[in-house]
């Protein structure tokens, strides 16, 4: 097949030429948009799910259908290492410029806002013309969203870009990737501005991506966000979905798959969008010509796997110190034991008890929280329930397992 052709994208974020399974949430996002400039109360949205799900291409989707509804978006990504200041202002500063409000003077007000929050996470002592400046000419508001206080400074921040919007009948949206990696204090501030935006029924939003432990994240900085956000699981895509995303693509170039391939490909797959379009990529290449057969499909495969076992899987346990890639193992081993018990069944996200982990390495649980811990705070591992640790990246098991 002609590889200038080949239709699949495998990439970090990137949008695959046929986004499937994905209707349903892009439906309801756009209702929520409709809701939130007529003034009806409505929560903020936050995608959880494994790696490879596709939960950054769905924010960028619906960060695109926030544009054509004229909004204001801005985005970031967040860093264990960074606070929540600089990169939220530079995400608000292009919010408000998509606005196009026609009032200068109110705009500068607001963008001198946006610059004061901004400069309030300089150090002490700093000298004004050595602040960081985020690309704001407006001067710094003084006393307004600059006590330091990041809780106060935020309900102030997003209650003017928030009327701002509302002063020309549009709204704001923030989006915020690896949501799970916010500092406590900015995810406290965060839950404190949504409740009060949107008890003051501003047109604020924000849309969040992370984790599947995200929730919990969320619920131990307030107690209230439950309430807060409308929470959507972000999973593998059912087997019609999956043939979808490989056919729709393959037909725009006059190519087609066999059912047995679709089978092998699912199989392969698990149906993860980033695994159907990095198979999809190695099998056009490989195939001879079209429909695409399951003979294709199992001389490709090795193709596929090896670059995944560099670029998705080997990049996250080249991560991990040598005493974590232990105890990583060890989950894998862990999760293969259970589903050869009879009296136990593996879940479908493979989870293991942390005592086994630790039963299988001969060691006290206690004596494996560091390396847990280090693995938990580097995302590699997740706990969704007390007691219980699963990988964030799906097949990483099967991965492990293959390695010796």
């Amino acid at each position: 097949m002609d590889p200038i052709k080949n239709p699949y994208a495998p990439g970090a974020g990137q949008r695959p030429p046929e986004l499937a399974g994905r209707d349903s949430e892009l439906e309801t996002f756009g209702v929520v948009l409709q809701r939130i400039s007529r003034g009806k109360p409505e929560r903020s949205v936050v995608l959880t799910g494994l790696r490879g799900v596709g939960k950054t291409v769905l924010l960028n989707a619906l960060r695109s259908a926030a544009v054509r509804a004229k909004w204001g978006t801005g985005k970031l990504e967040a860093r264990p290492e960074q606070r929540l200041r600089r990169p939220l202002s530079a995400a608000l500063h292009t919010a408000v410029r998509e606005i196009g409000h026609p009032q200068g003077d109110d705009v500068d007000h607001v963008l001198g806002v946006i610059k004061s929050f901004a400069q309030r996470d300089s150090p002490s002592g700093t000298k004004l013309r050595e602040r960081w400046n985020p690309g704001i000419d407006a001067p710094a508001v003084v006393g307004r969203a600059d006590s330091g206080d990041i809780e106060i400074d935020l309900v102030e921040l997003l209650s003017d870009v928030g009327g701002l919007a509302g002063d020309v009948g549009k709204g704001v949206a923030i989006y915020i990737d690896e949501m799970q990696d916010l500092h406590p204090d900015d995810v406290s501030a965060l839950c404190a501005a949504c409740h009060e935006i949107s008890q003051a029924a501003l047109p604020v939003i924000v849309v969040g991506a992370g984790l599947p432990h995200l929730p919990a994240v969320l619920s131990a900085s307030k107690s209230y966000s439950e309430r807060l956000f409308r929470y959507v699981r972000i999973d593998r895509l059912p087997r019609d979905f999956a043939d979808r995303a490989l056919q729709m693509p393959a037909k725009d170039e006059g190519a087609d798959f066999t059912p047995a391939a679709l089978d092998a490909m699912y199989a392969a797959t698990g149906g993860y969008p980033y695994f159907i379009q990095a198979y999809g990529k190695a099998v056009w290449d490989q195939a001879p010509g079209t429909p695409i057969d399951v003979d294709d499909v199992n001389v490709a495969a090795p193709e596929a796997e090896s670059e995944l076992a560099v670029g998705f899987f080997g990049s996250r346990y080249e991560r991990a110190t040598p005493g974590e890639r232990e105890y990583l193992r060890a989950m894998a081993d862990a999760a293969l034991a259970i589903a050869d018990r009879d009296d136990e069944e593996l879940d479908e996200i493979e989870s293991v008890p942390t005592s086994d982990v630790a039963n299988l390495l001969d060691r006290k649980p206690q004596s494996l929280s560091p390396a847990r811990d280090a693995l938990l705070k580097k995302g590699l591992i997740y706990s969704g329930e007390r007691g219980r640790i699963a990988f964030t990246v799906p097949h990483f098991g099967r991965y492990l397992r293959t390695q010796g």
